[in-house]
């Protein structure tokens, strides 16, 4: 192994944590923001990219950070390494509603690309770095931009997603069509493009979105079901307006009050 050996366990149904144990000297990288909780002697550190190129000098701390950046992440990752005596513990919990998923990379032959917001926390050694799209319909239009995340090594990666998470298993030459949303993680041997949905009714009425992933095996594609920029459009489509006072949305007193102007203080 050249990543630290760490195990976990995952607390929670649909709003979980990982506990991450450690033993002497074992670090684990975690994005900004993930920490939910340590035990003492748990050393934490800001670092440069995800502290895997510290052999590399300057030059390979400013690279990683670099890749960092062109993801839409932040320049900076956080370790955590046990400097006391036993086993200590550390927990990092999702950013909302899903599920958390171990990836042990060395099952994966070492590579697993995924959404760039999708990535939680790892085994010191992980290298996390970009993904370029083959092809430009991917890039332009799939829903994550030209570049997605790329997380090699040999270790323990833990990833997330909204809603309900489904793994499948395509089979050489089988095709899955997903909601460009709706993909989370891909092993590095999946064929992937994005693909116009076709006539102008179904693209302009259709509500599904103009474009879809066409996903072709061999390899492990995993699937949310419920994305987080779904969500989020959502709860704004249904924010109050008008400086978000409360005037009983949902019931139809409520709104003749706001056709007419009314105060029901």
């Amino acid at each position: 192994m050249n990543n630290h050996e760490i195990d976990y366990k995952l607390y929670g149904d649909d709003m979980q944590f990982v506990e991450v144990e450690l033993d002497p000297n074992e670090t684990v990288i975690a994005e900004a923001g993930g920490l939910m909780m340590m035990d003492e002697n748990i050393q934490m550190e800001t670092v440069f990219g995800d502290g895997s190129e510290e052999k590399g000098g300057l030059m390979g701390k400013l690279l990683g950070a670099g890749k960092r950046v062109i993801t839409g992440e932040s320049l900076f990752m956080t370790t955590f390494t046990n400097e006391g005596q036993g086993k200590k513990h550390v927990s990092f919990a999702s950013p909302y509603p899903g599920k958390i998923i171990p990836m042990d990379l060395s099952e994966l032959d070492g590579k697993l690309v995924c959404q760039k917001d999708a990535f939680l926390a790892a085994a010191k050694g992980v290298a996390i770095g970009i993904e370029f799209q083959k092809k430009v319909g991917a890039g332009f239009f799939g829903g994550e931009g030209f570049i997605m995340q790329k997380l090699e090594g040999d270790g323990m990666a833990f990833i997330h997603a909204g809603g309900t998470m489904h793994k499948r298993v395509l089979e050489p030459g089988e095709t899955l069509r997903v909601d460009t949303g709706c993909l989370v993680a891909m092993t590095g041997n999946i064929d992937y493009n994005v693909d116009f949905v076709g006539g102008i009714k179904t693209a302009m009425f259709g509500g599904e979105g103009l474009f879809f992933a066409t996903l072709k095996g061999p390899g492990t594609v995993w699937i949310q079901s419920l994305p987080f920029s779904r969500l989020a459009s959502r709860v704004f489509a249904a924010a109050p307006r008008g400086g978000g006072k409360d005037k009983g949305e949902g019931s139809a007193v409520g709104g003749l009050f706001d056709l007419l102007g009314g105060d029901r203080r």
